[in-house]
């Protein structure tokens, strides 16, 4: 089990793939959920934890649910 601090690889790709499965660019998640574009490249590439503010304006600019979320990092983890 990740260390509560431990960058979580399984959330950057679980993120990556929602995303493209939006079809949606950096620049258009990272207006829906009011962060930089920056900010959430360094999330997508696991190089930065996300609060649990950004994930769930993460979660409402891809129009999931947190549930659904957890369900695809859960995936991530089992790949």
């Amino acid at each position: 089990m990740p260390r509560p601090s431990a960058i979580d690889p399984a959330l950057a790709r679980a993120l990556r793939d929602l995303r493209a499965k939006k079809r949606l660019t950096q620049e258009d998640l990272a207006h829906r959920a009011g962060l930089t574009v920056a900010a959430l490249a360094r999330i997508e590439r696991g190089q930065s934890n996300p609060t649990w503010a950004s994930v769930r304006a993460i979660a409402s600019g891809l129009e999931v649910g947190l549930a659904e979320l957890a369900r695809a990092v859960q995936r991530m983890e089992n790949q």
